[in-house]
């Protein structure tokens, strides 16, 4: 096989576990698809367009993947299962790795707006089965968005989106050292924004608490300076009188 192949599919058993062989990798639909894609780009750079799109059809049929003979994509680009749309001006970079039913689309184009319409994907990016992004937005270097969600705006690098619209855990992604993560979703729950906000507000009375203790500390001490002391004059004339009385 040539070099760049074996690279190929070697980057595509490190982020797969299930083949067990490059040539097993040979079979993916992801892996035709792009193949495919890469003669299409060619004739749609070349400006024939019908014979780009022919292209692009036939590997829609054989492959469930749907990528325009005009988008853009870096090296060691992996889909993993098919149902995959993307769109004619997204730019896909290097490393990048989608699942299933996942959409880089664009906005409306009767809305005025030419030009970009689709999603630039930085190097290194996870995009979680289901996600939906879409506009001309920018998904920074080693981002991950998480199954089913819906991104519109654009994503930090080493961010990890989720949820409808999408927003960020909180946790960068560089915090967690694990090379790969399968799907862009964290499988543990400190990574859940509703876990993080309570943890957030559990530190928050821990600290008020402490505060308020030493507040009530210093109450009590401020008081018991401003007592006058005690006079015990009293208490000896009382003894001494009587010691009087008993002679």
């Amino acid at each position: 096989m040539p070099s760049g192949l074996v690279d190929y599919l070697e980057s595509v058993k490190a982020r797969d576990p299930a083949p067990r062989s490059r040539w097993e990798v040979l079979l993916y639909p992801g892996v035709w698809a792009l193949g495919l894609h890469r003669v299409a780009h060619w004739l749609f750079k070349g400006e024939l367009y019908f014979l780009a799109r022919l292209v692009n059809h036939f590997s829609r049929m054989i492959t469930a993947i749907d990528i325009h003979p005009g988008a853009v994509i870096g090296r060691n680009f992996f889909i993993d299962h098919g149902f995959v749309v993307i769109g004619e001006s997204a730019e896909i970079g290097d490393e990048v790795t989608i699942y299933q039913q996942v959409t880089l689309g664009g906005t409306n184009p009767t809305d005025g707006t030419p030009g970009k319409r689709h999603p630039t994907i930085g190097d290194g990016v996870i995009i979680g089965s289901g996600a939906q992004v879409l506009g001309p937005i920018l998904v920074g270097a080693r981002a991950r968005i998480g199954a089913n969600a819906v991104v519109t705006k654009d994503v930090p690098e080493g961010a990890t989106m989720i949820g409808i619209p999408a927003r960020s855990t909180l946790v960068d992604a560089g915090q967690y050292k694990t090379g790969f993560v399968p799907y862009g979703t964290p499988c543990n729950e400190m990574y859940d924004p509703s876990t993080q906000k309570l943890e957030i507000l559990r530190c928050e009375v821990e600290q008020l608490r402490k505060r308020l203790a030493e507040l009530i500390e210093e109450r009590d001490g401020g008081e018991a300076a401003l007592q006058p002391p005690q006079d015990h004059e009293p208490d000896s004339r009382a003894r001494a009188a009587s010691k009087q009385d008993r002679a």
